[in-house]
């Protein structure tokens, strides 16, 4: 294959993945995603649930308890 062909299909591919990225950015913005971004991380947290201590297990599974190492 010739590397025209390859010019004539990257460029554009790489070109529309740029203007997508720059219009993602311009509309989270203007849309006002991107204000506030640790106030935002709160809300995931309910009342049940202090900020910075988990309180969640994965599927209900009881926490993993510790084991001790084999002795050989």
């Amino acid at each position: 294959m010739s590397d025209w062909f390859f010019y004539l299909i990257a460029f554009p591919i790489a070109a529309l993945f740029v203007a997508s990225a720059i219009y993602g950015l311009q509309w989270a913005s203007k849309t006002g995603q991107l204000r506030d971004l640790e106030d935002g991380a709160k809300v995931i947290f309910d009342e049940e649930e202090p900020v910075g201590r988990p309180t969640d297990q994965t599927l209900n599974q009881p926490k993993a308890k510790a084991v001790a190492p084999i002795k050989r």
